[in-house]
């Protein structure tokens, strides 16, 4: 099948793979725009409604492949979820505790996040089993992450490669609570071992090396869970047992999704645009503090809070980026952004390194590898760090064949990327970007193209 404009070619091949074929016309990205649904706010919303006491309702829901995935799991588990096209979705809970055995095996698809907190669940049921798996990219992403403090605090969980990789298989226990000191600061391997002690008779502690995104704590807190966060020494603490009551919850728009229109409207010349009402949680913002520190031209409008989360318009203006370093503390906060921030080096004055990123290179793809092959398949000069990139800026992009390695983040940078390459780029397997961005070809058309 092929679908055309002036701009953007989308062909299907036999396999279902799309390519899209951009050619950039310079014009400049104007107007106001809205991104989808926060994807971790998604997945938290629909897992925590089918975990509370009661009815939760919630508006704005990311309608993206991943957490199609956890209502999925969680349907399977008993939970009743309304028509997720709906404007208001509605999780009938069943309780903590409550999660019913499932007769199929478990599915997470592309989601890490499903699967890895969906874990701390699962191991906290007793007299339960269940098994998981993903497809081929989620069953080789690591699962000890989470599977070793899951064991010390009791749970029964196989896997292959010696309790590594995914599917994996486990039998629900009574858990007992634990400080876990995490090695890494993972939203994920916290919220996991903040799941399972819901269940647990106990304080469930998790301190982290530096402070990762606190969706977790926030919705746990406004569903009715006793928490104590420590932001000066990167510690919460669950107070168990715990029950949940169903609350309303506004999905804010992803930041992670709205930072390719902020890179874009960066290096188009010629660009004014505003992307409302998008998630400013700070443990989020990491990709505005590189923007900013990169001297990009961007202002927050309308700030105000919804449902506990912070949430404002971002308006970003065509500027001269500079290069910098980005490392330490903020890549926590910016891990998503690192292959479109590289976009946006691309036209900084000076050479940029990101440092301290190495958990990219175990993501949907190896993100380090992907990003820094692809731009230069499009004439950029961008190396391979162990942990990071280092990108020459000022380099001179031509149209050329690149692939997404079906990675929704690296489909997306590239095709901001052709916004500003001569001639046309192919990219193939775009139809990644749906995991996250299911109208982003839309939207570019639109906004872009």
């Amino acid at each position: 099948m092929v679908t055309s404009s002036s701009a953007l070619l989308i062909e299907t091949d036999a396999a279902s793979h799309q390519a899209w074929t951009i050619t950039a016309n310079g014009r400049g990205l104007k107007g106001r725009l809205q991104v989808p649904g926060d994807k971790s706010i998604s997945h938290r919303s629909l897992m925590l409604g089918a975990l509370a006491s009661g009815e939760t309702r919630i508006k704005g829901l990311l309608l993206g492949e991943d957490p199609r995935s956890t209502a999925a799991c969680f349907q399977a588990m008993g939970a009743k979820i309304s028509d997720l096209e709906a404007e208001w979705i509605t999780v009938q809970g069943l309780g903590v505790g409550n999660l019913q055995e499932p007769n199929i095996v478990l599915d997470a698809g592309n989601s890490g996040t499903t699967l890895r907190l969906m874990l701390g669940l699962l191991a906290s049921q007793p007299d339960r089993f269940f098994t998981v798996t993903g497809d081929d990219s989620l069953r080789s992403r690591p699962m000890a992450r989470v599977i070793t403090p899951l064991t010390t605090m009791g749970a029964q969980i196989w896997g292959r490669n010696n309790n590594q990789l995914a599917p994996l298989a486990i039998q629900g226990q009574t858990l007992s609570p634990i400080h876990y000191q995490s090695p890494i600061a993972s939203a994920q391997v916290k919220s996991c071992i903040l799941l399972a002690g819901l269940s647990v008779d106990g304080d469930t502690t998790v301190t982290e090396p530096s402070l990762s995104r606190d969706h977790s704590e926030r919705m746990l807190s406004a569903f009715g869970a006793n928490l104590t966060v420590d932001r000066d020494a990167c510690r919460v603490t669950l107070h168990g047992p715990s029950q949940l009551q169903g609350q309303t919850v506004i999905v804010p728009g992803d930041i992670s999704s709205a930072a390719y229109w902020m890179v874009a409207a960066a290096i188009v010349p010629g660009s004014d645009l505003v992307i409302e009402n998008v998630g400013v949680n700070p443990t989020r913002t990491g990709i505005l503090e590189a923007l900013q520190r990169m001297e990009a031209d961007i202002t927050l409008e309308n700030e105000r809070e919804v449902t506990g989360e912070p949430v404002a318009d971002i308006r970003v203006r065509t500027s001269q980026l500079k290069a910098c370093t980005l490392g330490g503390d903020l890549i926590p906060r910016l891990i998503d952004e690192v292959p479109i921030l590289a976009v946006a080096a691309l036209f900084a004055d000076g050479t940029t390194r990101i440092e301290d990123a190495a958990e990219l290179r175990v993501k949907e793809s190896d993100r380090i590898a992907a990003t820094a092959s692809q731009l230069n398949q499009l004439g950029a000069s961008v190396s391979e760090l162990s942990d990071g990139l280092e990108i020459q800026g000022g380099t001179t992009l031509t149209g050329a064949n690149v692939d997404s390695f079906t990675d929704h983040r690296i489909a997306m940078s590239l095709a901001i990327a052709a916004l500003r390459a001569a001639g046309s780029t192919t990219i193939h397997q775009a139809e990644a970007a749906a995991v996250s961005y299911p109208p982003f070809a839309k939207t570019l058309e639109e906004f872009a193209l």
